[in-house]
């Protein structure tokens, strides 16, 4: 994903269904024989069910598992520094999933694997530079769906997102439940989601008392975070903080340090991955000396969650729902 492969660990919701893992099945009716879905704002019709599905990054692997998709896949890729996956909620999932490439997906492996739908999305995959996009690999004959959160917006040349983030995983929920006749599983489990971040939103913080909040991805000269198109917007607004990013139209950007100074931010979120892991990152913005006076360095309000948790997927409930804990008593401790 995005300018760095990136990592996840594991998943710490309190239930099984929080991450989307518990699905009961369903049977739904067959899809026709031609699927015409909505994505990324144009119709895309699909000639068949697809039974090769190729994925590209953790949080879109794991939409396809969390709909008991695994029998339709075909191959993974991932980077090998997403932290130990035997404790993850689709242990057997990935057991069973070849692992195709540990960085990400090309034209060769995709055709290797026989693919007939490749599911990933712009800077999670798709890529102009490398020539890894939709249209090419229509010109070999493979369909592909591009992840909602990716979406080209048409505002700048890359900048992302078209709608509000948890919006865009349930619109790939009900596209996914639709293009493989799953559509009660799809169904379940948006509504269970829906439940898990309204219960954290009914108990979050309310008007001044909301702290803010900076996330965190990476980047010393300049930081790379989330504006308000990328999951951690609404993770942080429904956990009951305001993302001091909101303003940037895009997903995920690259900022000044001037400007999370003069946003004072009252915590800081770290987005947790690769070889540099969330207390190298924490001890370098506590030791930064441009952020001597912002809030949340000078009284250590550090939390981290896993890059898994803060990309699109069914692990942002179980996000909201530990971010919202830590924000509430933030919240009690500033009154």
């Amino acid at each position: 994903m995005r300018k760095q492969l990136l990592a996840a660990a594991l998943c710490l919701a309190a239930t099984a269904t929080g991450c989307g893992a518990t699905v009961e099945p369903a049977e739904d009716a067959k899809p026709s024989s031609s699927i015409t879905l909505t994505n990324c704002g144009r119709k895309v019709t699909y000639d068949r069910v697809p039974e090769r599905v190729v994925t590209n990054d953790v949080g879109i692997t794991e939409l396809m598992f969390a709909l008991g998709l695994e029998d339709r896949m075909a191959g993974f890729a991932m980077p090998d520094d997403k932290g130990d996956l035997r404790g993850v909620p689709w242990k057997d999932a990935y057991d069973k999933v070849k692992w195709l490439s540990k960085d990400q997906l090309t034209k060769e492996n995709v055709l290797d694997a026989r693919a007939d739908l490749v599911f990933a999305g712009w800077n999670y995959g798709f890529r102009e530079d490398g020539g890894f996009t939709p249209d090419a690999l229509a010109k070999l004959g493979i369909p592909s769906y591009i992840l909602t959160e990716s979406c080209h917006n048409g505002r700048t040349k890359s900048s992302r997102g078209i709608m509000p983030p948890l919006d865009a995983l349930y619109a790939d929920l009900a596209n996914l439940g639709e293009l493989f006749g799953v559509q009660k599983r799809a169904a379940a489990l948006i509504a269970d989601f829906k439940k898990q971040v309204a219960d954290v939103r009914a108990k979050a913080p309310k008007g001044s008392d909301r702290p803010s909040v900076f996330l965190y991805d990476s980047g010393r000269d300049t930081p790379f975070t989330s504006g308000r198109y990328a999951a951690p917007e609404q993770i942080i607004t429904e956990a009951g903080g305001v993302n001091v990013m909101h303003d940037v139209a895009d997903s995920w950007t690259t900022v000044g340090w001037e400007s999370v100074v003069e946003r004072d931010p009252d915590v800081i979120v770290i987005c947790d991955y690769g070889d540099v892991g969330a207390e190298q990152k924490k001890r370098f913005l506590l030791s930064y000396a441009p952020l001597r006076d912002v809030s949340a360095v000078k009284h250590r309000r550090i939390i981290s969650l896993d890059y898994a948790d803060l990309v699109e997927s069914p692990r942002n409930p179980s996000a909201i729902a530990r971010l919202g804990a830590y924000l509430r008593t933030v919240a009690n401790d500033r009154a």
